[in-house]
């Protein structure tokens, strides 16, 4: 898809190997790749925004001529849009995900005509893995580095060092 911007939103709190593997997915689809960081004013997250940024940029970086990473707030349809996006990546780990996310497409798709929804699988290997249960294993001191890069364990190390939950 020649010239084709994707936008991938997520809360990414943190960003998994499944995310990671969903970004290099999209980029042999897509020209550029937006990993859109959400605000997540609807979910209390572990991490701060410009952590979460941080976090992001580093986990792309191997992809950074065609990923870039951003945040942002209020409806994703205004950032998709002022963006020139005309693909909005969605991961699907398991048909429980399917229903909410097949509902989200459609309400996207009213909101977006010209914004398609693109359904991406991870590999095999990390369609089990979910940032929620990374933070709890992490947070109950179990080991992560299965599930998320060096960097993001190193952060979620520090993180829950400062929570004094370890």
């Amino acid at each position: 898809m020649s010239g084709v911007i994707a936008v991938y939103p997520g809360t990414f709190d943190p960003m998994t190997l499944g995310h990671e593997d969903v970004v290099r997915r999209a980029t042999q689809l897509f020209s550029r790749v937006i990993v859109a960081v959400a605000a997540g004013h609807h979910k209390k997250t572990l991490f701060t925004l410009p952590e979460r940024i941080e976090m992001a940029r580093t986990v792309v970086a191997p992809f950074s001529d065609q990923v870039t990473v951003e945040s942002f707030s209020g409806l994703l349809r205004d950032f998709v849009v002022a963006r020139g996006g005309k693909a909005m990546v969605r991961g699907l780990r398991a048909v429980t995900d399917f229903d909410y996310e097949f509902q989200l497409a459609g309400m996207n798709r009213s909101l977006m005509p010209d914004v398609e929804t693109v359904f991406l699988t991870p590999s095999d290997k990390y369609q089990f893995i979910s940032s929620t249960f990374v933070r709890e294993i992490a947070v109950l001191g179990g080991e992560i580095d299965k599930f998320v890069s060096p960097h993001v364990q190193d952060r979620l190390a520090a993180k829950v060092r400062s929570l004094g939950k370890e």
